[in-house]
């Protein structure tokens, strides 16, 4: 019986599964969308969000309990057939995933269901997405115009009625 016992085994070995745990929270920081199974995802989305919460302290011992629970992976592109570093997976985390989810008390990580089913076994494909700035900034511009829209029309029928309280004190 399993009781109490969390966690999905995902058919691998402990050591298979943190490595492949290890692995998609890395490609996760490092690309901020992966696609991958709904299992897998659901069983990344913790350990990421563990880690994010971590970022968010930004002390140095959050950094190397971050390093420990991860390790530290270049970040690597490849410009002109030449592969440069770009920085590390916990760098980007500490510097950039930390500060963007200071305000938000959780729940930075979102998955999304593809219609698309893996070739072989037929397993449901998500993405698993880091949950942007820029998102929240597109949407206060939109609610902005709309209030600056009715600001303006105010401001265009201030002014008559101010014309015709002056014309009826002549």
């Amino acid at each position: 019986m399993r009781h109490r016992v969390a966690g999905r085994r995902l058919s691998r070995t402990s050591e298979h599964r943190l490595a492949m745990r290890r692995n998609l929270v890395a490609s996760l920081f490092e690309h901020e969308t992966i696609s991958t199974t709904i299992e897998k995802a659901k069983e990344t989305r913790a350990f990421a969000e563990k880690l994010i919460t971590l970022a968010k302290k930004g002390t140095l011992s959050a950094r190397r309990q971050a390093i420990a629970m991860l390790g530290n992976r270049d970040i690597i592109n490849y410009e002109n057939g030449k592969a440069v570093k770009k920085g590390t997976v916990i760098g980007k985390l500490f510097s950039e995933l930390g500060p963007r989810y200071l305000d938000r008390p959780g729940g930075y990580t979102r998955i999304i269901r593809l219609s698309l089913r893996r070739l072989g076994d037929n397993g449901q494909l998500v993405l698993l997405q880091l949950i942007g700035q820029d998102e929240s900034l597109k949407e206060q511009p939109k609610g902005a115009s709309k209030k600056d829209s009715h600001k303006k029309a105010e401001e265009t029928t201030k002014p008559d009625s101010q014309a015709d309280a002056t014309n009826r004190q002549r």
